[in-house]
Formats: structure tokens, C-alpha cells, sequence
């Protein structure tokens, strides 16, 4: 009985974000100013990842920590899926604020896909394997996280070929860079970087509440 209400209480955090997230799903999807189209390739990476965690659950449930960041990260792609990331409010208004030359809400959102999938790679690895919180640790991190955000641009060129042009492009959102593959992916190794250097210890104390 202790362990059945333990259960209930461990899954209680992460049960409460997945609501949350299928009610922002369906608000957004109803009629989102990108279309749908849109929608479903900026966020379906995300429904794909949270899939994978309801299925291993029971296996191998994740920290809360993890599933925090998993939160974070997917209403970060919702909002660039809505209005596409070329042309999100919060973007326009900082490239208003700083003279930008371009909406750099993609910008953010590469950051982001080096900065909270961090933690999982970081959590499968020391659960997983017998790797030491050492140098080597961090650096297959990083490593690991680079090789996501190249896979990912590899993803959109695809998309881009296959995909109408009209929403292929948007998918893409270059905004006419042509070196915004390279940034894309250089910002996800620099979101993984500060991910590891100030949120390490937290991410640790999460993982012991799931050992207990």
C-alpha cells in the first residue's frame, strides 16, 4: 500500500504538466495564424518525445526535474509553431527593442533545444551506464546535444524539399541567413553548455528524490 501511494504521489508533478499540455495543445491547434501544417512540424517532435516518456514510464520514470525542462521546452515550440518563429510577437518586439535585423525567436529556440534536453541525455547516462560525474560526462553531453541539433537542421532541410515551399520555408526560417544552420547548432552546444554549469546540482537533487 505505501508503495502504490508513493507511485501515485511521484507521478502526481508529471501528470499535472502533461494536462496543462494537452490543454495548450488543443487551444493552439485550433486555429493557429501558421496553420496547422506548421503546427504539427514545430511541435511534433515534442508529442513524439512525450509519447516515449508516458510509454517508459513505469520502466524508467524520469526526475521531476526532467519532466520540468520537457514542459518548458515543448511551450517554447508551441509558440514558435503557432505563429512560426519568423514571426512571433515576443521575437518582433525584441528585434523592435534592439534594432534586430530579424526575429530571433528561432534563435531562442535552438538555445533551448541544447538547454533542456541537456538534462535527459545527462539523466539516461548516469542511470544508464557507468560514467562518472567527471570532465568525460560533460563533454559526451555536450557531444550528444550537438549531434541533436545537427540531426534537427538535417530534419528541416528535409522538410523544406519535401514539404510545400510556402510552409517548408517558414519550417526553416532562415530570414534569408545563409549561415543560420551553423548558429542553429552552435547555440544548442551553448545552451547544453550553461545548462550543465548552473543547473547540474539541481538536476542531481531531483535524481535522488527518485531513487528514495
Amino acid at each position: 500500500m505505501a508503495d502504490w501511494k508513493n507511485t501515485i504521489k511521484e507521478a502526481r508533478v508529471p501528470v499535472i504538466l502533461l494536462g496543462v499540455l494537452v490543454v495548450i495543445f488543443f487551444i493552439t491547434l485550433y486555429n493557429p495564424p501558421a496553420g496547422r501544417i506548421s503546427w504539427l512540424l514545430e511541435v511534433g517532435p515534442a508529442l513524439m518525445g512525450i509519447i516515449i516518456l508516458i510509454i517508459t514510464y513505469k520502466k524508467f520514470p524520469m526526475s521531476h526535474f526532467v519532466y520540468w525542462c520537457v514542459f518548458l521546452h515543448t511551450l517554447i515550440l508551441v509558440y514558435g509553431g503557432f505563429y512560426t518563429y519568423a514571426e512571433t510577437p515576443l521575437g518582433n518586439w525584441l528585434m523592435e527593442i534592439f534594432n534586430f535585423s530579424r526575429n530571433h525567436y528561432d534563435r531562442i529556440g535552438h538555445l533551448a533545444l541544447g538547454f533542456f534536453p541537456t538534462f535527459i541525455v545527462r539523466e539516461v547516462l548516469l542511470r544508464k551506464t557507468k560514467l562518472e560525474k567527471n570532465g568525460w560526462l560533460f563533454f559526451i553531453i555536450v557531444s550528444v546535444v550537438v549531434a541533436i541539433g545537427a540531426v534537427w537542421e538535417l530534419l528541416e532541410w528535409w522538410t523544406t524539399l519535401i514539404v510545400a515551399s510556402d510552409v517548408g520555408t517558414a519550417f526553416l526560417g532562415t530570414q534569408g541567413d545563409v549561415w543560420d544552420a551553423q548558429w542553429d547548432i552552435f547555440l544548442a552546444m551553448v545552451g547544453s553548455i550553461i545548462a550543465l554549469l548552473i543547473l547540474s546540482k539541481k538536476h542531481e537533487k531531483s535524481m535522488e528524490a527518485v531513487s528514495r
